[in-house]
């Protein structure tokens, strides 16, 4: 074994051990309940909804449950349950370790720091991905659990069906790493990260009625570019705010779409390597 081969075989042996260390405070923090409870938000509306229609025995159009499921998670689910749930995943990946004055015995192991992040930034995506694909899979069983099991089994197979489940749940992927970088960043390179995340939270919410050009700077049009129904064809259909929120301009190609947020979190996490290098701990002043 060379000692390249040997060198990239002990940072994935560091990074898979960090991972598991990681693990458990990411998926299940000390003061994270409400973030699954964010991620139950829209199950509990679905839920609501069909016991309602249940019990008026009313029935639903495939094609409108297809649509509120994809207003829900476009309008709600990607704006503001993953944004917020990402962000209290993410920025405390360092933050908190600062805050609870544990960071140095990362620091003075024989790791590189570059590892440490990268270790982190995906026990931190492995942790949000299983709650938000979880809860994206909720949402889909709970919206036609008022149909009886044959016209579930259609609706749910030949209706908005499997294969838009799947993208659904690829966008909530790419949600997930998206965001996760820019909050890992953001708690790496601020000291106080809540002024820049507001900042980036209020570019999100506004992006939809800024010019075209501005638009696709926002990590939003993306990720709203990847779905399988688009915004415009949500609007359209409902005489709502929804028009304000949706996308007035086309969407991005999936390739595109994908480049782009792959390119971002990349120069992100690269951004946030050079920064962990000269981070230096003084508890002091946290």
């Amino acid at each position: 074994m060379t000692a390249a081969q040997s060198q990239w075989t002990l940072w994935r042996a560091q990074t898979l051990a960090v991972m598991r260390l990681e693990w458990k405070k990411s998926f299940l923090p000390r003061r994270g309940l409400w973030i699954y409870l964010l991620a139950l938000a829209p199950v509990v509306i679905f839920g609501l909804r069909s016991a309602y229609l249940a019990a008026h025995a009313q029935g639903a159009d495939a094609g409108d449950d297809a649509q509120l499921f994809a207003s829900v998670l476009q309008f709600f689910f990607l704006r503001l349950v993953v944004f917020f749930g990402c962000a209290g995943i993410f920025m405390n990946l360092f933050r908190g370790e600062m805050l609870q004055k544990s960071l140095h015995y990362y620091f003075l192991s024989p790791i590189r720091r570059e590892v440490l992040l990268m270790a982190k930034y995906l026990a931190g995506v492995l942790s949000s991905v299983v709650i938000f694909c979880a809860s994206v899979i909720l949402q889909a069983v709970v919206l036609d659990a008022h149909l009886n099991s044959t016209a579930f089994r259609q609706s749910f197979f030949n209706a908005h069906g499997l294969a838009t489940l799947a993208a659904d749940l690829g966008v909530t992927l790419a949600a997930c790493m998206a965001y996760g970088g820019v909050f890992l960043t953001i708690g790496v390179v601020f000291r106080n990260g809540l002024i820049p995340a507001a900042c980036f939270l209020g570019w999100e919410m506004i992006s939809s009625l800024l010019p075209p050009t501005l638009r696709r700077l926002s990590v939003i049009y993306y990720l709203k570019s990847l779905c399988p129904i688009q915004p415009a064809e949500i609007a359209s259909r409902h005489n709502s705010f929804l028009a304000l929120l949706s996308l007035k301009v086309p969407p991005a190609s999936a390739s595109l779409s994908l480049v782009a947020l792959a390119t971002l979190t990349c120069s992100l996490l690269a951004l946030a390597s050079w920064r962990v290098r000269d981070m230096e701990i003084d508890y002091g002043t946290e």
